[in-house]
């Protein structure tokens, strides 16, 4: 199994964004406690030096499994689902200009593109019907540009506190298959599945190879270890659906992102 773990190229609110900072001494760091690979939080490609990063990236053999784009919601306000129809056609497009990025790294297996909260959420007011609809149509558009790049997008469910669309496993699935795009598929997330989820490993079962990403982070989301969560079974039930992607820890930096980051992937390696 293969454990990745996120590392924001950008300054950004989000804790559970486990490394910040300096790149070059991340990416140092991450591939010195024996990470695979690195998912790489990018809120704009316009903003960064993409080759500069690649450089970064090939210097220290990381993969590159998926492209974060959360911080586009996060720092700017860009969602899917929004009233304003510019800032839905905004968030479409940040999406999309993420392509290039995720073709960047790996040339025989693109990255996979994360839609987190960049789908944005139901806002005093709003019809969920109407926001549902918003959110096929932008899923669509967004498919449709990335698969001729063969780069898959990954919606991950997130927990009813954070978000009012699309919070289990089911409801990815049926989003799924109203989108009906073959490179259109789930990230599944350890700390969102403990709060919504009646089984975590029924879920997994369930979504089997529709799973393009795996995140993950304890009960409290620190580090795999530090709360109850059973990964040896969770990873044995993503295991048994073929699952040959990466496991990529996002999780609070506690005590620091470097701690956290070598105990996760101790634990995390004890488990499989």
């Amino acid at each position: 199994m293969k454990f990745s773990i996120v590392l924001s190229t950008q300054p950004a609110k989000f804790q559970a964004a486990t490394f910040k900072g300096d790149l070059e001494t991340n990416l140092a760091r991450i591939a010195s406690l024996g990470y695979d690979g690195v998912e790489l939080a990018i809120r704009d490609p316009k903003l960064i030096d993409l080759h500069d990063l690649e450089h970064l990236v090939r210097k220290h053999d990381l993969s590159v499994p998926a492209i974060g784009t959360g911080q586009a919601w996060g720092e700017e306000g860009l969602s899917f689902t929004d009233p304003d129809a510019a800032i839905r056609r905004a968030a479409i497009e940040r999406i999309k200009s993420h392509v290039p990025v995720a073709a960047r790294f790996n040339a025989e297996r693109p990255a996979v593109i994360i839609i987190g909260l960049v789908r944005g959420t139901v806002k005093p007011g709003m019809d969920h019907a109407q926001a549902i609809d918003w959110l096929i149509q932008a899923l669509h558009e967004c498919s449709a540009a990335t698969k001729p790049h063969g780069i898959r997008l990954a919606l991950e469910p997130i927990n009813r506190y954070e978000t009012t669309l699309i919070n289990t496993a089911a409801q990815g699935l049926e989003l799924i298959e109203r989108v009906g795009a073959g490179n259109f598929g789930l990230l599944l997330d350890t700390f969102h599945m403990n709060i919504e989820e009646p089984s975590i490993e029924d879920s997994i079962k369930q979504t089997g190879d529709r799973i393009f990403h795996f995140h993950v982070a304890d009960s409290n989301r620190w580090y795999p270890g530090a709360g109850h969560l059973d990964f040896k079974s969770a990873l044995k039930a993503l295991s048994a659906t073929g699952y040959a992607g990466f496991v990529s820890g996002e999780f609070m930096p506690v005590p620091d992102a470097a701690t956290g980051a070598q105990k996760a992937i101790e634990y995390l390696r004890a488990k499989t």
